[in-house]
């Protein structure tokens, strides 16, 4: 519908002089992080992340991961919550705190930094994709390649970082011969599946918990489920899951999902306008989600 025509609503325009922060609101970046189903990405990176033997014996020493699982989640959402909507100053403050705590923690070797970063985008964009998210191929490698801007705020040269899901692709067959899921794995494993929580939590745990750590289990690639000796349901059962999934998740207004703390993308629409709020998609049909071939860089 032209702009002139008597129905058009046009969309609220971006304040140009706001900050955008590294991203933006064209951004793909921008779009895919207001999606709720990137909680359950967040589960998927970390059970693909547990089977770097070197990466995960580093965080099994370094970090309260497993006495604080929460406030690990809490606080990497909050890093990829300012990087994708604070100001430019605000992403470059979090990753400078980033690189602080790595070279405290001797966890900045570049190789393994990679592949953090390399697990988390992966997951980010085969979830979203997977449960519904209508990205085209070309805005997939596009929001791969915006992503070298956030490995660079980690302490990574940006020129050696995929930027594409092909060199992604490239980047998993590269590593996959020295993953493997050894004691510190299986411990991730486990405790994913069933954090200790008080008693009074146990239900929670029970009733969204473990719906949650199952659809990211079943996500990952076949690769990870073989590593991890528990068989996925196969890709097509697997993405009828994610769907699911998404389309409850995503039933929950937006309007309400973004009041919760820290409230990112509330704070970057009053800075920058309503034009900025991160546009809902039109999901796809079923049948062209489960006729598709497998999606992701690492599945």
């Amino acid at each position: 519908m032209p702009p002139e025509s008597p129905g058009h609503r046009a969309r609220p325009a971006v304040r140009a002089e706001a900050d955008p922060g590294l991203f933006g609101p064209a951004s793909v970046t921008w779009q895919v992080h207001g999606d709720p189903m990137m909680w359950i990405a967040g589960v998927r990176a970390l059970y693909l992340q547990a089977l770097h033997p070197v990466a995960v014996r580093g965080v099994m020493i370094n970090s309260t991961f497993m006495d604080d699982a929460w406030g690990r989640l809490m606080r990497t959402a909050n890093f990829v919550g300012t990087t994708t909507y604070g100001t430019k100053d605000a992403a470059e403050q979090a990753g400078a705190r980033v690189r602080k705590i790595h070279r405290l923690l001797g966890v900045d070797d570049p190789g393994l930094l990679l592949w953090v970063h390399c697990a988390e985008i992966d997951s980010y964009l085969s979830v979203a994709r997977r449960s519904g998210l209508p990205l085209t191929a070309a805005q997939a490698d596009r929001y791969v390649d915006e992503h070298r801007q956030s490995a660079r705020l980690v302490g990574l040269d940006p020129a050696q970082v995929p930027s594409s899901t092909g060199e992604m692709a490239d980047y998993f067959a590269s590593v996959h011969p020295l993953l493997e899921a050894g004691e510190d794995a299986r411990k991730v494993d486990a405790f994913l599946r069933r954090p200790p929580v008080p008693p009074a939590l146990v239900p929670a745990r029970e009733l969204v918990w473990r719906r949650v750590a199952a659809v990211a289990y079943v996500s990952l690639p076949p690769f990870a489920h073989a590593l991890y000796g528990r068989p996925g349901p196969g890709p097509r059962a697997a993405d009828r899951q994610l769907l699911a999934a998404g389309h409850v998740l995503r039933a929950i207004p937006s309007r309400l999902r973004w009041q919760l703390p820290p409230g990112h993308i509330l704070k970057a629409v009053a800075r920058l306008g309503p034009g900025s709020r991160p546009a809902p998609y039109k999901l796809r049909a079923q049948a062209a989600i489960l006729g598709r071939a497998g999606e992701g860089a690492g599945r």
